[in-house]
């Protein structure tokens, strides 16, 4: 099947005899003892395993596990890991993940943080310890790019495991185990759901293996999993990812190019771009860039958060994803810590009219001086 067809029917399991023509929501969080029983809704669920087997079959793997969140997707890699595992990670990875290595797990495992989209700072980074590479490309909230069949050759010589978070590109765009990774991580709460109304997270791997084994391990035993109402939903909301993907990524296109010659933008962060440092990596491993930009507004934090505040279909947001666009000034989200520049603004573009947002960022623009 192809990726739309696939999207449509590939998360229907039709039981029963009157054979809907989509899979009822099962909430029994009990289920009869017989061969082959669920047993009990936290270790499996009808509606999850319809999903997870979507899930896999989009990302080309051949198993995935379903979360409540995307951070629980990322805590359960690093909850399998080994204890004193070492972790290279890129240097802005998203802010949630990175808050868990540093404080969470800051006493059971280490971690380097550096710039991937040079794959030799990964080089650079290798200890005897080092266990894991996690790539985020393109990254949040600064769109670098990461070589993804480079840095995974670089880890298959050293046996270091692969994580590649796909979140902004979904397995629309991009398929990071095509080109070398061993598990894809997503934010389901994202592209997946698309309508900023559902919390989850995804993980799927290339092969079943000890390591994966452990990650459902976590899953099960953790007891982070998806509710049958959130699994139907995202089977839902997954029938039109491939169509929403486009639409997010032309309107994408469309406004970094109308950023990128503003006289009150200092620069520009979209793949697309190609005065992108990482638009011919993009290129390769990508087949569109994407509905998320960042860009940095000439001035001080005052003058984007005026921005900010006159615009009428951009709604002032964390999240990212949805059919809605949503804005925010990253750094003022991130905390004291951040190293986002406290001028960056990042735009999850949305499926409202071009012609809507490209007006209300012109007259929202005129306002700031």
């Amino acid at each position: 099947m192809k990726f739309e067809t696939l999207a449509i029917h590939g998360g229907e399991e039709i039981t029963g005899p009157h054979r809907p023509v989509v899979q009822p929501i099962t909430l029994s969080t009990t289920f009869e003892h017989h061969e082959g029983s669920l047993i009990y809704s936290r270790a499996n669920n009808p509606n999850r395993m319809a999903l997870e087997k979507l899930l896999a079959e989009l990302e080309m793997g051949e198993a995935a596990a379903a979360f409540s969140s995307g951070n629980a997707a990322g805590m359960a890699v690093f909850q399998a890991l080994p204890l004193g595992s070492h972790i290279v990670a890129p240097s802005d990875m998203y802010h949630g993940l990175k808050k868990q290595l540093v404080e969470l797990f800051k006493d059971r495992l280490e971690v380097t943080f550096t710039d991937l989209s040079d794959p030799e700072n990964f080089e650079k980074a290798l200890q005897p310890n080092t266990k894991l590479l996690w790539i985020e490309t393109p990254s949040n909230p600064m769109l670098k790019i990461s070589d993804i069949k480079a840095l995974c050759a670089i880890a298959k010589e050293n046996e270091v495991m692969v994580v590649s978070d796909n979140t902004f590109a979904t397995p629309v765009f991009q398929n990071p185990l095509e080109l070398g990774a061993d598990v894809v991580m997503h934010s389901a709460t994202k592209y997946f759901g698309g309508h900023s109304d559902i919390l989850g997270g995804a993980l799927i791997t290339k092969v079943v293996d000890e390591f994966w084994k452990e990650v459902v391990n976590v899953q099960q035993t953790g007891g982070a999993v998806l509710s049958p109402f959130d699994c139907y939903m995202l089977i839902r909301s997954i029938k039109t990812l491939a169509y929403r993907m486009r639409g997010h990524a032309e309107h994408a296109g469309m406004i970094a190019s109308f950023l990128d010659q503003h006289q009150k933008v200092e620069r520009v962060f979209y793949p697309g771009l190609t005065d992108h440092p990482g638009h011919e990596v993009a290129k390769r491993q990508m087949t569109g860039f994407g509905g998320i930009l960042s860009f940095l507004v000439k001035g001080d934090p005052d003058d984007a958060d005026k921005l900010i505040s006159n615009l009428k279909y951009y709604t002032n947001a964390t999240s990212l994803g949805g059919v809605e666009s949503l804005i925010e000034r990253r750094a003022a989200v991130e905390g004291p810590d951040t190293k986002t520049p406290q001028n960056l603004i990042r735009l999850s573009v949305g499926l409202e009219h071009l012609d809507d947002l490209l007006s209300d960022l012109d007259q929202a623009f005129q306002k700031i001086g």
